[in-house]
Formats: structure tokens, C-alpha cells, sequence
């Protein structure tokens, strides 16, 4: 297949969701695919919506033949218009008389241009900010998801968000995110010794420090901890909203958990699964997460994970089984889980074999990528026979 690949920025973005993008890439190129990357320069978000009238733009997207275009959702605002550009005067298509597998409305888009697939990681729409705010980004990103052919979903959570925008839903699959990409070395012999040691808790919050992380409500229930019981790694890139970034710095130093608390910035994977193979949990509060692949790397590693009740969390997370789900803003019951398995080594231990359970149950990226795979030869193949 030929295939075309729309993204903000650079591939190797350290993010969950370029990830996702990359492994998926990587796969498909082993596979024999000639996958081709379209970069749009990350710029502010009224500049991505001018990207819309971009001829330029417009001319590298017509420009190649390919089977089919994959585009990242996170670039809605510069392709909720430029997509119906791409295809102004589709000629009548077989499809328009009785392939049930595409709704009505798209079907007099699949003309000569190659069907556009979003994948969807979250919606700009679903983070937590100002109602009114979240009303004026759902335009465009809710015209965006109109505009396309099918789609692919992180997760069942996200399939069920872009469904109920929309209504019926065009062809689709659902391709989990993995957790293997660390490829985590640590048995169950490891995983019973590190909890029984003689030593403070050991805490690993691990992604980029931006509002939607929630480091602030971490802070808050660790400040309800007796200093001497736990240590915090705060795992992730510094430079993505350096405002908040200070505002976690200052609240650090209000609280007076400069002694606990450590700044560690991203790491490189052997740094990072050296983190991961020391501490004992893994806590990452988010206001809101479309899958979590954090959850699950820590939970190869066997680290009970503490995620948020809204998004998807709770597809990895089985509340007090192997991890536990608090409001994104609940510091109290925070500050309560993580004393419990302070205190509680023995149910520590249980809860951290369980996660490692989990995650060996998990599809690897390998698995998932050949799902999608799958689902784009079967979407390629319809379009071919019109």
C-alpha cells in the first residue's frame, strides 16, 4: 500500500500519541508499505486553522497517488475545511448505490481522491478548560471528524466520545496502544523484594508536566503524607507549557517538598526503565486521558497504577485490583491510596503482581499495528473495486 501520513511536527515527538503514530509507521514500512510523512509546521492554533486555505498545503496532499491518507487528529484545525477542498466534485461513485459499510453521507465523498482515515487519540474538546472554551474548539475538530472516511480509535472510550459528536460512524476498529515498547526485565521474585524493603514508597509520574497531567493535584495529597514516607519522580518533558511547569516548581517549594519531590525531565529509555524498575507505583492523575499508555508501561514493570475516572483509564486500570481511579481532582482520596500501600506492603505486593498480569494480557504494538494494518487493506480493497 501506499500510504500517506499527516502529522503536526515531528515524528519522534515524545508524546503517547506520537508514539502510537511511530510504531504504527514502523510496522507498516516492515510490512512493504511505502509510507510517506506530511509535516505541518507546528505553529499556534489560529495559525493551523489559516492551513485551511494553504495551497501549498493542498498541492502536497494531491500531489502523491496514494492508496489512502492517513491523518492525526491532533491536526484538526488545519484540515476541518482543506479535506472537503481535496475533494470539491467527486464523480458518482458504486458506492453511492448500496455499500452499507460507508453512511450515506460519506459516500459521495469516496471520488478520485484516496479515503482519508483520522486516528484519534482524544479530542481537543474532551480536556478539561472553560465550558465555552471547549464549545468554540468543538467547530472545527467536530467538522474535522465529518470530513473523513474512517477511523481509527485508541480505545473503546474514544470510539464512544467521536460517536456521540457525530452520530453513526463510518468504517472503524479500535487498535489499543502497547505497553512492551521497554520491554520490561523484572520477575516476580524482584517485584515481592522491592516492595518489602525498608524504604519510603516510591512514586514515578510519568509524562509530559502539562495542566491536563494534573501534577498539581499529586502535589496536594502528597503534602498530606508524612514527609519521611515516600519519594516522587516526576518523569517527563519540562518544555511543553513552562508556565505550569513554574507554577508546579513554586507549589513544590510552598509546600516544602523539595527533599521528596524530583524534577527528573524526559529520559531516555534506559534511564527510564532503570526509573521504572525502582519504584514501587505509578501515579498520573489526569484531568483526562483517551487510552493512558503511561499506566501500562509502568504496570510491565509491576507498578499499580493511579489514573483518573474520566477517560479511558479505567480500560487498563481494574479499581483496586491493580491500580485505583480517583477524580482528577480528589487530592483526599489520593493521599489515601498511596498511604494504604505505604503502609500495607503485603497488599502492595498483590497489587503490583496483578498489574504485571495485566499487562502481559495486553496486545503488544506488534499486535495492534497488524490490526490496523488489516483494517486499512480491507478499506483500500472496497475503495479499488468502485
Amino acid at each position: 500500500m501506499r500510504i500517506g501520513l499527516v502529522i503536526y511536527g515531528s515524528l519522534d515527538t515524545l508524546s503517547g500519541g506520537y508514539l502510537y503514530d511511530r510504531k504504527l509507521v514502523a510496522h507498516l514500512r516492515d510490512a512493504g508499505d511505502d509510507v510517506k510523512i506530511i509535516s505541518i509546521p507546528w505553529r499556534n492554533y489560529v495559525a493551523h486553522l489559516a492551513d485551511n486555505f494553504s495551497t501549498s498545503l493542498l498541492r502536497r496532499l494531491t500531489g502523491s497517488r496514494f492508496d489512502v491518507l492517513i491523518q492525526d487528529e491532533l491536526n484538526h484545525p488545519s484540515l476541518f475545511w482543506l479535506n472537503r477542498r481535496l475533494r470539491p466534485h467527486p464523480p458518482p461513485s458504486p458506492l453511492e448505490r448500496g455499500d452499507s459499510s460507508f453512511p450515506p453521507r460519506r459516500k459521495a465523498r469516496m471520488g478520485s481522491f484516496p479515503p482519508i482515515i483520522s486516528i484519534v487519540h482524544h479530542l481537543k474538546s474532551s480536556e478539561k478548560r472553560a465550558a465555552w472554551k471547549n464549545k468554540l474548539y468543538n467547530i472545527p475538530e467536530r467538522a474535522y471528524l465529518q470530513s473523513v472516511d474512517g477511523f481509527i480509535f485508541n480505545s473503546q472510550t474514544t470510539r464512544g466520545v467521536v460517536k456521540n459528536e457525530i452520530g453513526k460512524l463510518p468504517s472503524n476498529v479500535v487498535a489499543y496502544p502497547a505497553g512492551n515498547r521497554l520491554i520490561p526485565q523484572i520477575n516476580e521474585a524482584k517485584i515481592k523484594a522491592r516492595a518489602k524493603e525498608d524504604a519510603p514508597l516510591r512514586i514515578a509520574f510519568l509524562g509530559s508536566v502539562i495542566p491536563r497531567k494534573n501534577l498539581h493535584t499529586l502535589l496536594d495529597a502528597l503534602s498530606q503524607l508524612c514527609p519521611k514516607s515516600y519519594q516522587l519522580s516526576i518523569i517527563g518533558g519540562l518544555d511543553v507549557e513552562p508556565n505550569y511547569v513554574q507554577k508546579n516548581y513554586q507549589q513544590v517549594k510552598k509546600l516544602d517538598l523539595e527533599k521528596q519531590v524530583h524534577f527528573l525531565g524526559a529520559l531516555h529509555d534506559e534511564n527510564l526503565k532503570s526509573a521504572l524498575r525502582e519504584s514501587h507505583i505509578l501515579a498520573l492523575p489526569s484531568s483526562y486521558e483517551g487510552f493512558g499508555i503511561a499506566y501500562l508501561e509502568g504496570m510491565g514493570y509491576g507498578l499499580p497504577a493511579i489514573g483518573s475516572t474520566d477517560g479511558a483509564a479505567h480500560e487498563i486500570i481494574t479499581h483496586g485490583k491493580d491500580g485505583f481511579l480517583v477524580h482528577p481532582e480528589d487530592a483526599d482520596n489520593l493521599t489515601k491510596y498511596l498511604k494504604d500501600l505505604s503502609l500495607n506492603r503485603e497488599k502492595l505486593i498483590q497489587m503490583s503482581l496483578a498489574a504485571r498480569e495485566r499487562y502481559l494480557a495486553h496486545p503488544t504494538w506488534e499486535e495492534s499495528a497488524a490490526r490496523i494494518r488489516e483494517f486499512l487493506k480491507i478499506f483500500t480493497a472496497k475503495t479499488r473495486r468502485t
